[in-house]
């Protein structure tokens, strides 16, 4: 009889030590790919030196004024086309995501499956694709052009609304994704509920359907922000010299010019200015409400 108290005495520390072993896959991914890198970033930003006689630490903090003081113009343009990006994808993106959860009916997967079909094709072929159609004579423009409805020095490539358009175009699904499971998770007897209190379409979305999905809207708007506004493609397909990103600048300086230690610094400075960015904008909505509602 003493035997099964003595098996379950030995059996407690596995069992305690099975939530952090089961994690720890994660964390030794997280530790090898994000840490690490970002170690050796922060100090490869901290050397000086060049490619060719090599890199000495020596804690040059200066590195990052001097990025900051040559390329803010291009900082401060990542973040607005980044604002205006995720701006266009909330509008467009929320009421695609609202259709398919209330009114796809049986076929949600089908249009969702739909919305996800271009990310079957490289980042790069579809906006590459967007190049060729906004070609000044292209299928677009170009009839437009000789049927005189456009001027024929009108063109749409090299503008920040080529640049924003492609940002929006690749990463709205970011921002369809999680608006349309925060509303389909809401229960359908409080719109009925709504409607027997006499509560108009426009009432109920205000009063029940809005709050409810706000935590998709908060995850959408960080999913889309963030990258939207490290990107760099899209400025170097669809932009020109008055519109490069930061991301063009990093991607220059680290491949082009060979300055290790200021693409690190303004890598390290975007990584900075997205995270006061996220921070202001959790704290405008109120994380706290955003994570109430959710439970609720």
């Amino acid at each position: 009889m003493s035997r099964p108290p003595a098996r379950r005495a030995r059996r407690r520390p596995v069992a305690a030590l099975a939530p952090y072993l089961m994690v720890l896959p994660g964390w030794l991914w997280l530790a090898a790919f994000f840490v690490a890198p970002v170690l050796v970033m922060l100090s490869l930003s901290l050397q000086t030196g060049d490619f060719i006689d090599g890199f000495r630490q020596t804690f040059h903090v200066g590195t990052y004024g001097d990025a900051l003081a040559t390329y803010h113009t291009q900082l401060v343009r990542s973040l607005l086309y980044g604002g205006a990006a995720t701006v266009c994808c909330l509008l467009i993106g929320y009421p695609v995501a609202y259709w398919i959860a209330f009114r796809a009916g049986r076929h949600k997967s089908v249009y969702l499956f739909l919305l996800l079909l271009p990310f079957f094709v490289s980042f790069v072929i579809r906006t590459q694709s967007w190049n060729v159609v906004l070609a000044d004579n292209g299928v677009v423009l170009g009839p437009l052009k000789h049927l005189g409805l456009l001027p024929g020095d009108f063109h749409v490539l090299a503008t920040p609304y080529a640049v924003i358009g492609g940002l929006a175009y690749n990463f709205l699904p970011f921002m369809v994704l999680p608006v349309y499971v925060a509303l389909e998770r809401v229960d359908p007897r409080l719109l009925e509920a709504a409607a027997d209190l006499y509560a108009g379409r426009a009432a109920t979305f205000g009063r029940v359907v809005l709050p409810l999905s706000l935590p998709g809207v908060f995850a959408g708007v960080l999913l889309t922000f963030v990258p939207a506004s490290a990107d760099y493609v899209n400025a170097a397909i669809l932009g020109g010299p008055s519109t490069t990103m930061i991301g063009n600048i990093i991607q220059t300086e680290y491949f082009t010019n060979l300055d290790y230690p200021g693409a690190a610094a303004l890598s390290f400075l975007l990584m900075g200015t997205l995270l006061i960015a996220v921070f202001l904008y959790a704290r405008a909505l109120g994380t706290e409400d955003v994570l109430e509602v959710a439970a609720r």
